[in-house]
């Protein structure tokens, strides 16, 4: 545990104090109370560092396109950290937390940070602890942040309101276009990225992305030319290392149009308020779990509701209005 003050481990992660930083990211992913005090303080010091999701199906190669991007930024003397999420076993409750496998000529430079997490039972791809860890790293100095989620399919939505920009992968295998789209991964792409490309049916995918976008932005007769995102779709194989440049040009590109049109603030602005509404959904939880063991009225409730004789609807007006969340756990 942190057992210096909040005051004291803050000013340790401002002056690049790694020990403390992975020691806070831990107590972050434990959700230590102590820790949250400390992101308080820290809280200023972020929103400056560009954050990138690179999500997809498993084995489409995130890792290895995480990696790319890695050396990229670092030829370009950039900080950068990672958050690298991956899934824990509804039966041991544990996590291979594999994918820093892939990143482990990274681990030696001072100018990379990272981070493993395991999701802990929490859906949309990402831990819980995702946006705090990404806060940290931001208030650590990193320049960029890359975040690669569990690769789940379709609840991989998570990440898109907790970067700036998407980049959704994709394999041949994967299928077509039309299963791209059953994933809602049309939604949430800022780039679309067909790796392993040397592969058979990796031209049909490019070609039904590529169609695909372009009804997606198309426009009747007369209507003005839309000024928003096209994303594009890219080949890569990022093993042998082709491709990569066209993609690392796409996400400089996309950068540029977030910030000259406005958008990144605009981003920032939605995804702060998502997340004060998810802390206080999680916490009105938590709460009315902690005090249902100690509140005969509450136990009482849930019950009458578990037992038919109570409806939801009704319960769920009860608790709003009355005494049930006051002096909560």
């Amino acid at each position: 545990m942190v057992t210096e003050a909040p005051e004291q481990v803050a000013a340790a992660v401002r002056a690049g104090d790694v020990r403390v930083a992975a020691r806070l990211m831990r107590e972050l992913d434990d959700q230590r109370p102590g820790a949250v005090e400390v992101m308080r303080l820290l809280y200023p010091e972020s929103g400056r560092a560009f954050v990138l999701g690179v999500t997809g199906n498993p084995g489409a190669g995130k890792s290895t396109l995480v990696d790319a991007l890695i050396e990229r930024y670092r030829k370009q003397d950039r900080r950068v950290g990672v958050v690298a999420v991956d899934p824990t076993s509804p039966f041991s409750g544990g996590a291979l937390l594999g994918d820093r496998i892939r990143m482990t000529r990274h681990y030696l430079d001072k100018g990379v940070f990272i981070r493993s997490m395991a999701t802990r039972g929490s859906h949309g791809g990402l831990a819980r602890a995702t946006k705090d860890v990404i806060k940290l790293l931001d208030a650590f100095g990193r320049d960029y942040v890359l975040v690669e989620t569990v690769g789940v399919g379709q609840t991989e939505l998570d990440v898109m309101g907790t970067t700036d920009t998407v980049i959704v992968t994709v394999v041949p295998e994967a299928g077509d276009g039309v299963q791209v789209m059953k994933a809602g991964l049309m939604e949430i792409a800022d780039i679309f990225v067909v790796n392993k490309a040397d592969r058979d049916g990796a031209q049909r995918m490019l070609t039904e992305l590529t169609l695909m976008l372009e009804l997606k932005y198309s426009r009747g007769p007369g209507e003005a030319p839309s000024s928003q995102w096209k994303i594009p779709v890219l080949a890569t194989q990022a093993v042998n290392n082709i491709g990569l440049t066209e993609l690392f040009q796409a996400l400089e590109a996309h950068h540029r149009f977030l910030r000259d049109t406005g958008e990144l603030e605009g981003r920032r602005k939605a995804r702060r308020r998502e997340e004060l509404l998810a802390r206080v959904e999680y916490e009105v939880r938590r709460r009315l779990t902690l005090k249902a063991r100690t509140d005969p009225a509450l136990a009482r409730l849930l019950d009458e509701v578990s037992g038919g004789k109570v409806d939801p609807h009704t319960a769920s007006a009860e608790i709003l209005s009355g005494e049930f969340l006051k002096n909560g756990a």
